[in-house]
């Protein structure tokens, strides 16, 4: 082992307890409410150990470290000394408090930007991947209107209705936090670069995944568990039946969260979902404002002091408990092995969804298809979707038209033709 300063050698011991093999986070905090810091444990008799935390649990924390560990401990000192980058550990003050209601917190979480947000009265804001133009206009709009009444958006950073979350949630006073399934040195999916640069800067991104970890699809059902943890409700857009949604509405909800979502077109498979957990107990909303209502947020709660840091919320009202009763919602592993392929526009987050549509269409036709989603719009709503010229908006709304795939509405507004 290096000479290391006192701080680093704290550090070292809390590493080695994040990675030990076998060593359950619930063991892992009677050991530390019997001995305090992770040092003391490391100095216990194995019979010490073994009465407070079983045998399994001592076997792992007397388990020699990896070969390697020196080598991670030094590229985390490195990495906890770039601007921005922070290393908290569960008895540091800056540790979320949220996460301490939760059974098994992480000993140590990866954070990049600010700390202060991870303090604040929080919203998350799910749904899927291949999130329909409407599903991802929707959470957009949702997250800005939450973060513009002081409340921190948190998503995972998938593509769909996790970005256009985040993107919602920096555009107001609340920001947003990203909790991310990969260690906190590398972005999945890497169509997010961008966007994880900009919440690195203006919000926060956690993990509590050693750095370099890759995106396995195991470890994200255990992000949705931080996400779960962090926030005092939980909002879904978009999702279908199986989904990682549904298992982080079920984390919240056994966490005593408040779980609201979104209600759509009954011929809508990203309904589903929704559908699904609104009729086991979970809060229908329709606006921003039912959310803030629910969790007894005024608006405007915060503005901006000085330093551009966002006032906090009062802990002390504790966090509500969901009276909801939800059952147990999925239980599905979340399929994130494979990132969809994203739109590259920055104000289109989601990969269209699988068109109805004959093969023999246009493309044209097909984009429209796509933009026009499960809800009726207007012709406005479709040129900013498209980003068609009105001539070809119109010829393409009346092929589809003539086709039987678009029907239209009164008052201009046109919608998908229902078969069957």
């Amino acid at each position: 082992m290096h000479t290391l300063p006192a701080t680093d050698i704290e550090l070292a011991a809390w590493l080695r307890l994040s990675l030990a093999p076998g060593l359950k986070p619930a063991a892992l905090r009677l050991l530390l409410g019997a001995f305090g810091l992770p040092e003391a444990i490391f100095n216990q008799s194995p019979e010490a150990l073994a009465g407070i935390a079983g045998e399994a649990a001592t076997r792992a924390v007397l388990a020699p470290s990896s070969p390697d560990f020196d080598a991670q401990l030094d590229a985390v000192i490195a990495w906890r000394e770039l601007p921005g980058n922070h290393v908290v550990t569960l008895d540091d003050p800056a540790y979320p408090p949220a996460l301490l209601t939760m059974p098994d917190p992480p000993p140590l979480l990866y954070i990049k930007g600010r700390l202060d947000l991870l303090h604040t009265r929080a919203v998350a804001l799910v749904g899927s991947r291949s999130a329909t133009p409407q599903g991802a206009e929707d959470a957009e709009r949702f997250a800005r209107e939450l973060s513009q009444a002081g409340v921190t958006i948190v998503s995972g950073l998938a593509l769909g209705i996790d970005g256009a979350a985040h993107r919602g949630g920096l555009e107001g006073v609340g920001s947003t936090v990203a909790v991310i399934g990969t260690g906190a040195d590398l972005v999945y999916p890497a169509a997010h670069h961008a966007l994880a640069r900009q919440i690195a800067m203006q919000g926060a991104i956690l993990s509590e995944w050693p750095l370099g970890t890759p995106a396995r699809a195991a470890n994200f059902p255990q992000r949705n568990r931080l996400i779960a943890g962090l926030v005092s409700g939980v909002v879904i857009v978009e999702a279908a039946m199986r989904s990682g949604s549904l298992i982080t509405a079920r984390l919240a909800n056994e966490m005593g969260r408040d779980i609201f979502a979104l209600p759509g077109s009954i011929h809508a498979p990203l309904s589903r979902g929704c559908h699904r957990i609104i009729k086991q107990g979970a809060k229908l909303v329709e606006t921003p404002d039912e959310v803030l209502e629910e969790l007894g947020v005024s608006r405007p709660v915060a503005t901006k002091a000085a330093g551009g840091q966002a006032v906090l919320w009062d802990g002390e009202a504790g966090w509500r408990n969901s009276s909801t009763g939800l059952a147990s919602v999925a239980d599905q592993p979340d399929s994130a092995a494979a990132p969809a392929s994203a739109a590259t526009q920055p104000e289109l987050t989601a990969a269209p969804a699988a068109s109805a549509a004959p093969p023999a269409m246009s493309a044209e036709a097909l984009q429209l298809l796509d933009a026009l989603g499960h809800a009726p719009a207007t012709l406005e709503i479709l040129a900013t979707r498209t980003e068609m010229g009105d001539a070809a908006l119109q010829n393409t709304l009346l092929q589809l038209e003539l086709a039987g795939q678009v029907t239209a509405l009164p008052g201009g507004r046109f919608t998908r033709a229902t078969h069957g």
